[in-house]
C-alpha cells in the first residue's frame, strides 16, 4: 500500500516539476487544473461547482478558465439529471503570434448522467445539451462521454483506493461543420475519502485540422 502511495504521489510532483514553456507556440503540451465539487443538500438534490484552470503550458500561459455551477437531481441513486451555468474565459493567440485576444463566454446546460456496474468496473455515461452565447454568437452543441474507472486494488473491505480511469467525450455542433472535437483520456487516481479523490491523467484532444495533448491534475470534493 505505502510502495502505490509513493508511486502516486511521484506522478503528481511530476506536474509541478515539468520545466514552464514560453508560449503556445513552442509546446503542443498543455497543463489543466481542475478542481470538481459536489454539494449534497439532501438525497435528491445536490450543488455542483467547479474550477478548470487551463494552460498552453506547464503553468501561467492562460489557455482558458472554466467556472460551472449547477443544481441537481437524483431520479434514482445511478440517475441524475442537472440543469447548469458556466462562464469560459479564453486567451487565444493570434495566428503565430505571441499576441492574445480574449474571448467571454456564457454557457447554459442541461445533462443527465448514469451510472452502472460491470464486475467491479464502474461506467458512466453523460449526455449533455449546450447552449453557448460566445461574444455576440449564439452556439448550440451536443456532448457524448463515456467513463470507465476500473479499481486496481482488490482489498476485503472492498475500499480499493488506487482506480485506472479512461474516457472518451464527442462534441457535435447543432449547425454546419457537426463534427466540433472529441477527448481521449486516461489517468491514475486515488480515493483518500468519501470526500476527497485525487486523479491525475494524459488527455488528447483533436479538431477536423488539429490536435492538442494536456497533462490533467483533477481533485473531486464532496461536501
Amino acid at each position: 500500500m505505502k510502495h502505490l502511495k509513493h508511486v502516486f504521489f511521484s506522478f503528481l510532483f511530476l506536474v509541478f516539476l515539468t520545466p514552464r514553456i514560453s508560449t503556445a507556440q513552442d509546446s503542443n503540451l498543455g497543463n489543466w487544473l481542475i478542481y470538481i465539487g459536489n454539494k449534497k443538500l439532501n438525497n435528491k438534490w445536490s450543488i455542483h461547482n467547479e474550477v478548470q484552470y487551463r494552460n498552453y503550458n506547464a503553468v501561467g500561459d492562460l489557455e482558458q478558465l472554466l467556472l460551472r455551477t449547477g443544481l441537481g437531481y437524483n431520479i434514482t441513486e445511478n440517475n441524475n439529471i442537472l440543469l447548469g451555468y458556466g462562464y469560459i474565459l479564453s486567451e487565444n493567440y493570434i495566428g503565430e503570434t505571441d499576441d492574445k485576444v480574449s474571448v467571454n463566454e456564457h454557457r447554459v446546460f442541461q445533462q443527465f448522467t448514469t451510472k452502472q456496474k460491470v464486475g467491479k468496473i464502474g461506467l458512466s455515461h453523460r449526455y449533455r445539451f449546450e447552449q453557448r452565447f460566445v461574444e455576440d454568437d449564439f452556439k448550440m452543441r451536443l456532448r457524448y462521454f463515456l467513463g470507465i474507472k476500473v479499481p486496481l486494488q482488490y482489498r476485503k473491505d472492498e475500499k480499493n483506493p488506487l482506480y485506472f480511469s479512461v474516457y472518451n467525450e464527442v462534441f457535435l455542433n447543432i449547425e454546419s461543420s457537426v463534427f466540433d472535437r472529441n477527448r481521449v483520456y486516461a489517468g491514475l487516481g486515488y480515493t483518500f475519502s468519501k470526500a476527497l479523490r485525487l486523479e491525475l491523467g494524459y488527455m488528447n484532444q483533436f479538431f477536423e485540422t488539429s490536435g492538442r495533448d494536456q497533462i490533467n491534475l483533477i481533485m473531486f470534493v464532496n461536501f
